[in-house]
């Protein structure tokens, strides 16, 4: 297969991350005759530093030309820290989220059997989590009508949905539920928020189309408590832009490490990949940062256009290297050598070398990631 991939690094840790899925990006093509051309370009606070623009038209035209965005992370403190800033490197996600209509945001959660100690929840709660959160991208508060009175001591955001919005992802989580344990869970405030029971009204029609499909309700301060109470309950959480936001990245405490998690934004077109964790800015440049997320998520790339076989070998080599505890300092105490690069050259040898399962662990902890 050819495939022609925009590369959006980004801020803060995204370039480092990002390499290292690329990295094992290139191995599977090498290793299954496929033609992967990577281009690389500028968005978030490197872009306003550069262009003053969160999202230059150069990279929004690479994107629309390209069959998929491999994207890293975007933040810097000197905009976090400055609420009165015009231009944020935020925007130019959104943008492009709304440019590309991305409107189905897919974050997966496991709980890795080999990695539960690592979570600040006991074993027995998160042990055999796994779940799909199907969180609508492009509408709701973040998109809505914002207002700031003159003198600035009054402010509004508008959150807004149409039927629309609401149906097409709504048949996504649904025919994803079929693939799983059939079971759809929809997270809203439908006691509060007239936009919520809009949302119920809507999803609750569309299930009478998946029969074989148990659809239930959770309020979102309910939801929230439930992830933390048990998480096994849930198979597919269904959900608007803003509660699909704290939700999930609430989740990403049950694998032990927001490094863990990866997503896929997908609209009727196109399609980015990219990890949930931000930019991460102290990390920078000092090789601790997980890419784990990011390579996952160049797995769901793989996934998202029928290469199975090639997208489970790249989770079989992260099972790998959590197992030997070849991973950054977020969750391994064992080894204090191993850094971003080191995690991303295993993968990349385990890919080139599947069968080969006596490891080699000196040289692995030396430095030398090599499969023998």
């Amino acid at each position: 297969m050819k495939l022609n991939i925009a590369v959006l690094p980004g801020d803060g840790i995204g370039p480092e991350v990002t390499n290292q899925a690329v990295k094992a990006l290139k191995a599977i093509a090498s290793e299954f005759n496929h033609n992967f051309k990577f281009t690389t370009a500028d968005v978030g606070a490197i872009a306003i530093d550069k262009h003053n623009d969160p999202l230059p038209e150069k990279t929004l035209d690479l994107c629309k030309f390209s069959d998929a965005i491999l994207f890293g992370s975007i933040g810097h403190p000197k905009y976090d820290n400055d609420p009165s800033a015009k231009v944020r490197p935020e925007q130019g996600l959104l943008k492009l989220r709304k440019e590309l209509g991305l409107f189905a945001n897919i974050r997966p959660v496991k709980a890795y059997e080999t990695l539960l100690d690592k979570s600040p929840l006991k074993k027995h709660i998160i042990q055999g989590t796994d779940i799909s959160i199907y969180r609508e991208l492009t509408g709701g508060i973040y998109f809505g009508e914002k207002q700031l009175s003159e003198d600035g001591n009054k402010a509004s955001d508008l959150c807004e949905y149409s039927r629309e919005e609401i149906e097409r992802i709504a048949h996504l989580a649904f025919k994803a539920a079929q693939t799983r344990n059939n079971k759809v869970t929809l997270v809203d405030k439908a006691n509060v928020l007239e936009s919520s029971r809009l949302w119920r009204k809507v999803v609750t029609e569309i299930a009478e189309q998946y029969k074989d499909v148990t659809l239930d309700f959770l309020f979102v301060d309910n939801a929230a408590m439930q992830m933390i109470l048990n998480p096994k309950q849930f198979d597919v959480i269904l959900t608007e832009n803003m509660f699909g936001d704290i939700i999930s990245d609430e989740a990403s405490v049950i694998g032990g490490s927001i490094g863990l998690l990866a997503s896929a934004s997908v609209g009727d077109k196109y399609a980015m990949f990219e990890p949930i964790h931000g930019s991460f800015p102290q990390a920078t440049g000092k090789g601790i940062a997980n890419p784990i997320a990011s390579i996952l998520s160049a797995a769901m790339l793989l996934e998202h256009f029928g290469l199975l076989t090639e997208a489970e070998l790249v989770k079989q080599a992260v099972d790998k290297s959590l197992k030997l505890s070849i991973s950054t300092p977020d969750i391994n105490s064992k080894y204090d050598n191993v850094t971003t690069g080191k995690v991303g050259e295993f993968i990349e040898d385990f890919i080139n070398n599947p069968k080969d399962t006596n490891m080699n662990f000196t040289n692995i902890h030396l430095g030398q990631s090599t499969i023998i």
